[in-house]
């Protein structure tokens, strides 16, 4: 990623702020991401090969406008920290199922940021934490109606989230050896091609807003407030999906 590829990336995610190397860039930078950069799997309908390499990457988020799944968003976004001069790696997770199991390796992506201490950065889990969070560290970490937990787990940690006091729930457990991109490649492969892979059963793209957060789920447009609040509108056609696309995740599927 070269210094224009940079500005023109901190433009996708409206960032106009600091580039130094602190905390408080980092928490700023993926907040920015997170409200900019839609979590969406449209490519996986749509037919479109969904390339794990940064010029593609660049091409698809920046260029483009458009989002991506957790290999997409991260993995770019791992290559903006670095260039910018931050230490970031990818790091293999796994999903926390109902049945108490877990997803396999590498079915989820999530980066470590070395700074004086270590972070846990994600923008491509779609609804989860905002801010980055501190890797070691013991307690609980609030944030917004929500709070977070790390707890060591194994050779790496599990993430539990509890939402308005309703309990906590594991989300993903994570190793801290770092990856390059390429080891993620074989599950961005199934969850593109497999029938039982969960992307492929509906559309989706989830942004981020002030407030909450705006989904389209199949044809349901839902808002969801950081109070629990939640509104639905289900879409009657083809042309107000488009429409809402457009509208709410700046998203054209015709840009080229």
């Amino acid at each position: 990623m070269n210094l224009r590829q940079v500005e023109q990336y901190l433009a996708r995610i409206h960032w106009r702020g600091p580039v130094q190397i602190t905390p408080e860039t980092l928490r700023g930078l993926h907040l920015a991401h997170l409200r900019s950069v839609p979590f969406e799997n449209l490519s996986i309908h749509l037919g479109e090969p969904i390339r794990l390499d940064i010029d593609g990457l660049f091409d698809k988020i920046v260029a483009r406008r458009r989002g991506g799944f957790c290999y997409e968003a991260n993995g770019l976004f791992c290559a903006l920290l670095n260039q910018l001069g931050f230490s970031a790696s990818m790091l293999s997770a796994q999903v926390a199922r109902s049945d108490g199991g877990y997803s396999p390796p590498y079915d989820h992506m999530v980066l470590r940021v070395q700074l004086a201490n270590p972070w846990l950065v994600d923008v491509g889990f779609g609804d989860s934490f905002r801010l980055p969070l501190k890797l070691h560290e013991p307690g609980v970490q609030p944030e917004s109606g929500r709070s977070y937990l790390l707890e060591p787990h194994g050779h790496g940690y599990l993430l539990k989230q509890n939402i308005l006091d309703r309990g906590w729930e594991a989300q993903f457990k994570f190793a801290l050896e770092p990856h390059p991109l390429r080891d993620f490649e074989d599950m961005c492969q199934f969850h593109q091609t497999s029938p039982t892979s969960h992307f492929r059963k509906s559309k989706l793209a989830t942004l981020a807003t002030e407030d909450g957060r705006i989904t389209l789920s199949g044809m349901k447009l839902i808002r969801s407030g950081l109070d629990g609040s939640r509104s639905e509108v289900l879409l009657s056609n083809e042309h107000d999906y488009s429409a809402a696309l457009a509208r709410e995740f700046d998203i054209d599927l015709a840009r080229r």
